[in-house]
């Protein structure tokens, strides 16, 4: 399955971009056309688990996911259910002189029907992805 991984530099202090990039809560608000849904389902600390309706290039996922924070450096969203369930997202977030640099590594499993139509559909994984970076990009730049 699908395992990339992606940088990105942001033109904006680490806190920032991290909040920006860590707050699921808001995903629906902030980009709707990636997350048309979110339901936390438990906040405990940095660990929260999440149900999320994602929309990756022509692929629309329903996960359940925990998401585990270490506030300014990391990120990482395990899914734990749903049709991708075994995948795993990391977001590390350097400091810079003049910005940001967001390593992200991506392991996408998926299931069923869903692994079928992965395999012989012409997603590119890396390039959607990389689209949904690029709308965090412009938000935590404004």
């Amino acid at each position: 399955m699908p395992t990339f991984s992606l940088e990105k530099t942001v033109n904006s202090n680490r806190e920032n971009v991290f909040e920006i990039f860590s707050n699921f809560q808001n995903y629906q608000r902030i980009i709707p056309q990636h997350y048309p849904s979110i339901r936390v389902r438990s906040m405990r600390g940095d660990v929260s688990v999440v149900e999320e309706h994602m929309i990756l290039g022509d692929l629309e996922l329903l996960i359940m996911a925990k998401h585990v924070s270490q506030k300014p450096f990391l990120h990482e969203m395990i899914v734990i259910g749903g049709d991708a369930k075994g995948s795993k997202i990391k977001q590390e977030f350097v400091e810079l002189e003049n910005g940001t640099k967001v390593l992200v590594d991506v392991d996408l499993k998926f299931k069923g029907k869903m692994r079928i139509s992965v395999m012989f559909g012409k997603n590119n994984f890396k390039q959607n992805y990389d689209a949904v970076l690029d709308d965090f990009v412009k938000l935590a730049e404004n």
